[in-house]
C-alpha cells in the first residue's frame, strides 16, 4: 500500500489543539512607530508536555473501557449471543479512532522531528504513541474497523468451541490432563486429533486477519505485521529472526540429546518396538509438543497429592505470600473480587477463556487474572507466573512512570518475571521451606534437572523456531493459503523433530489451534526470549545475592532478591531493555546462563543415549 503523508501542523495550531479551551488573543495592528515583535522560537518541550498530558488522559480512559469490554468477552461467552462481541468491537473502535487519528499521527510526527529538543522520557512516550497509532491508523479507518470486528469474531470462535472426545464435550483442561496421563497410543492419537478439530473453523478468519493486520500497519510504513511487532524491540524482522535462530543453535546440542532420549523412553512406555526417527505429536504430553516435563516423575517432588488436599484457592494465596515475603505489597482487595480464577461449575450456561492471563485494567491499581486454577503442579507454577505479571503491573504503576510507558522493559521481560518465579517456586529448598515436601526426602537431582529441561529447553525450538518462523512466513512472506499446514509441519520436523501421527492436509489448520496465532499474533518469540532473560536473572540472584547453587535456591523471605526484582520492574518501559539487563546482570542478552545451568545434564544424557540413533 502506498504510504500516506499528512500535512504538518504549525506550532501554534498544535498548542491550540492540545488545549482546546484556551482563549486565543485577537491580533491587533501595532502603531506605525512600533516595530513588529519577533516571534519567539517554539518551546518544543512545553508543547510536548501539553500534548502528552492531553493524550495520556484520553488514552487511559479509552484503554480502560476497552479492557473492561474485552474482560466481559473473555469471561462470559454465550453461544449465539453477540452482545459482548458487539460491545467489545465498539470499545476497541473508539480506542482505535483516537490512537490512530490523523490529527494525533500528525502531531506525534511533528514533535518527534524536534526530538533533540525534548527530554528522553518525552521522546519515549511519543514513540510509544506513534507505535500504537500504527496498529489503528484512521487514515484507513474502514480497514481498522474491519480488523477489530474480525478479531472479536475470531475470539468468539476460539473460546466458544465445543471440543468432543468419545462423543462427550470436554474442556481444554480435560484434554491436557488426559494427554499427560493416557498410556494407550491409539487413544492418545484420538485425544490429540480431538484437540485439533477447532483448526478448520478458524482458517477463513485467520486468512482475513492476515490481510487486515498487514494493511493496517502498512499505512504507517511497516512492510508487514511481523516487522511491526519486532520493531517494539528496536529490531527489524531480519534482526529478530537472526536472534531467535541463534538461540536455537546455542541450545541445539542439548535439545538433540533430549529428543533422542524422549523417542526411546516414550516408545518403551507405549510398548512400541520400532523406535521412530521423529516423535509422533500424539506421543507428547502437550498438544503442541512445547512441554514434555510430565514425562518425568521425580520421586519426592510430586506435588499433586499434597496440592489436591490444599485446594485451588490455597495455590493463588500462596503465590501472593511468596511475593509478599520478598517485600512486595499485598494484592489489592479488588484482585480477588474481580478476577476469574477458577473453572466454571459444570452446570454453567456460558463458557470462558481457559488460557491463563493477567490484566492491567486501567493502568492503575485495577489488576485481575483470568485463570482456571485446579489443585495440581501445573497450576501451582502457573499461579506464580501470572502473579509475576500482576506485580510487574503494580510496580511500574508509580508517579515516575507515565501512563504510556506502563509496560515491561520489553514484552519478554513480562514473561521472564513470571517464569522466573515459577522456576524458583519449584526448587527443592523452596518446596521444603513451605512444607510441600519433606526436607529429608532423597531426590534424584539429575531427574529433577531432566524434568526442568523437558520444560524450558524443549520450549525454545517451539517458541523461537516453529511459532516464530511460521508467523514470519505467514505475515512477511505472505504464505499461500494452500501451504499453511504443510509449512507448520515442515517447521515442526525441522526444529522439534516432531511429525503428525497421521496425514494432516490443508483441510486442517493445526497452527491455528494455538491461541496466540489468533489473538496475540506475530510475537511468540517473546516467550523464548523471556526464558533466556529469566536464566540470566536467576543466575545472578543465585550466585551474587543468595550465594547458592542455581539448581537449589530458596528466594523465600529474601528482601535483597525483592529489591533486585523491584528495581527491574519499577521503571517499566521508561528505560531501554538492553540497558536494564546490562546494569542488573553485567551482561548482554545471551543463552550462556541457560546452557550453563543444564550443563550437568549433558553428560548424563550422552550416557543414556549411548548406542541410540540420533536423527536431528
Amino acid at each position: 500500500m502506498k504510504r500516506i503523508f499528512l500535512p504538518v501542523f504549525t506550532a501554534a495550531a498544535l498548542l491550540t489543539a492540545c488545549a482546546p479551551t484556551a482563549q486565543v488573543p485577537v491580533a491587533t495592528t501595532p502603531p506605525p512607530a512600533e516595530q513588529p515583535a519577533v516571534a519567539a522560537a517554539p518551546n518544543w518541550t512545553a508543547l510536548a508536555e501539553t500534548y502528552l498530558d492531553y493524550y495520556s488522559g484520553e488514552y487511559q480512559r479509552l484503554y480502560t473501557a476497552s479492557a473492561e469490554a474485552e474482560w466481559r468477552s473473555n469471561t462470559h461467552i454465550v453461544a449465539g449471543d453477540t452482545t459482548n462481541a458487539g460491545a467489545t468491537a465498539r470499545a476497541n473502535e473508539r480506542m482505535a479512532a483516537f490512537t490512530g487519528s490523523s490529527e494525533n499521527i500528525t502531531r506525534l510526527r511533528q514533535l518527534l522531528e524536534h526530538k533533540s529538543e525534548l527530554t528522553e522520557l518525552q521522546v519515549k512516550q511519543l514513540e510509544a504513541a506513534l507505535y500504537n497509532a500504527a496498529n489503528s491508523p484512521q487514515t484507513i479507518a474502514d480497514v481498522v474497523k474491519a480488523r477489530i470486528k474480525a478479531e472479536t469474531q475470531q475470539t468468539e470462535k476460539l473460546y466458544g468451541f465445543d471440543y468432543k472426545y468419545q462423543g462427550k464435550s470436554v474442556t481444554t483442561n480435560d484434554l491436557d490432563e488426559l494427554l499427560r496421563k493416557e498410556k494407550n497410543p491409539v487413544r492418545r492419537q484420538q485425544l490429540w486429533e480431538a484437540s485439533k478439530e477447532i483448526g478448520p473453523t478458524l482458517k477463513g478468519g485467520l486468512l482475513n486477519l492476515r490481510d487486515l493486520r498487514n494493511q493496517t500497519v502498512q499505512a504507517l510504513g511497516y512492510p508487514d505485521y511481523f516487522t511491526y511487532q519486532a520493531s517494539d524491540y528496536g529490531l527489524n524482522r531480519q534482526e529478530m529472526m537472526t536472534l531467535v535462530r541463534q538461540l536455537n543453535q546455542e541450545l541445539r546440542p542439548l535439545y538433540r540429546e533430549l529428543h533422542t532420549y524422549a523417542r526411546y523412553e516414550l516408545a518403551k512406555q507405549y510398548g512400541v518396538k520400532q523406535v521412530p526417527d521423529y516423535l509422533p505429536a500424539s506421543w507428547l504430553p502437550n498438544r503442541w509438543g512445547q512441554d514434555w516435563s510430565s514425562m518425568v516423575d521425580v520421586k519426592g517432588l510430586n506435588l499433586d497429592p499434597v496440592l489436591a488436599k490444599k485446594g485451588a484457592e490455597w495455590q493463588v494465596q500462596q503465590a501472593e505470600r511468596f511475593y509478599q515475603s520478598l517485600s512486595f505489597p499485598a494484592l489489592p482487595a479488588s484482585f480477588y473480587e474481580k478476577s476469574s480464577l477458577y473453572p466454571l461449575s459444570k452446570g454453567a450456561d456460558y463458557k470462558k477463556n481457559n488460557h491463563a492471563s493477567a490484566w492491567h485494567m486501567n493502568l492503575e491499581q485495577d489488576v485481575r487474572s483470568l485463570m482456571s486454577v485446579e489443585p495440581n503442579t501445573e497450576w501451582y507454577e502457573t499461579t506464580h507466573h501470572e502473579l509475576g505479571h500482576i506485580y510487574y503491573y503494580l510496580s511500574y504503576t508509580n508517579p515516575e512512570v507515565p501512563v504510556l510507558l506502563r509496560g515491561g522493559a520489553n514484552r519478554a521481560y513480562h514473561e521472564a518475571m513470571g517464569s522466573l518465579m515459577g522456576l524458583a517456586a519449584r526448587q527443592k529448598p523452596f518446596l521444603a521451606g513451605l512444607g510441600l515436601i519433606d526436607p529429608k526426602v532423597k531426590t534424584d537431582e539429575m531427574q529433577s534437572l531432566l524434568k526442568e529441561a523437558l520444560g524450558s529447553v524443549v520450549f525454545i525450538p517451539f517458541a523461537s523456531g516453529v511459532m516464530s518462523e511460521w508467523e514470519n512466513s505467514f505475515y512477511a512472506d505472505n504464505l499461500p493459503a494452500d501451504q499453511l499446514n504443510a509449512r507448520w509441519w515442515e517447521l515442526a520436523k525441522q526444529y522439534q523433530g516432531i511429525v503428525p501421527p497421521s496425514t494432516r492436509g490443508e483441510q486442517f489448520l493445526d497452527p491455528a489451534t494455538k491461541t496466540h496465532i489468533n489473538d496475540d499474533p506475530a510475537q511468540y518469540y517473546d516467550y523464548a526470549l523471556s526464558y533466556i532473560i529469566l536464566f540470566q536473572l536467576h543466575d545472578h540472584i543465585a550466585k551474587q545475592i543468595l550465594h547458592q547453587d542455581p539448581h537449589a535456591t530458596n528466594y523465600y523471605g529474601n528482601k535483597e532478591v525483592g529489591t533486585f526484582l523491584a528495581d527491574i520492574m519499577r521503571p517499566g518501559a521508561s528505560k531501554d531493555w538492553r540497558t536494564v539487563l546490562k546494569e542488573k546482570t553485567g551482561e548482554d542478552l545471551s543463552a550462556r546462563a541457560m546452557v550453563e545451568y543444564f550443563q550437568p545434564l549433558m553428560a548424563y544424557l550422552k550416557e543414556k543415549n549411548k548406542g541410540r540413533k540420533y536423527t536431528m
